[in-house]
């Protein structure tokens, strides 16, 4: 009887390991990571592929390789960078974050919305729309 409960407490255990984070889990971490400025960290949830965008449609980039370079040079560049999400909903694999983003204290935050699509497990689109 002990091997077995072993055994499935084992298979139990795996498939938690296993377990994908969720779209707000992915959309948390990278947000996190941002304002730590940890660029392995915030590169993680995102696909190898990743494409951003500038609404609607835009291509700014695509790539984890752009990505770590247009980021690393951003929270160099940035020493006061911090990212406050304002508000978030998730519908499905579609997670949307208006956030209020300080580049230098001495300047008035930006305002943006960052609306994040999720593929197999990971950050595969990102939509940004920005203003004042």
């Amino acid at each position: 009887m002990k091997p077995l409960l072993l055994f499935i407490g084992l298979l139990f255990w795996t498939s938690l390991s296993l377990a994908q984070d969720s779209p707000e889990q992915l959309a948390q971490a990278q947000l996190d990571a941002y304002n730590a400025r940890n660029i392995e960290a915030f590169l993680a949830p995102y696909a190898e592929d990743v494409a951003v965008y500038t609404f609607p449609q835009t291509l700014q980039y695509r790539g984890k390789i752009t990505m770590r370079s247009t980021y690393t040079r951003r929270f160099n560049e940035s020493p006061d960078l911090h990212c406050t999400l304002v508000s978030r909903m998730v519908q499905g694999d579609i997670v949307i974050d208006q956030e209020s983003v300080i580049f230098r204290t001495a300047e008035p935050p930006s305002k943006a919305i960052a609306i994040y699509k999720i593929k197999d497990g990971k950050i595969a689109e990102v939509y940004f729309i920005s203003g004042k």
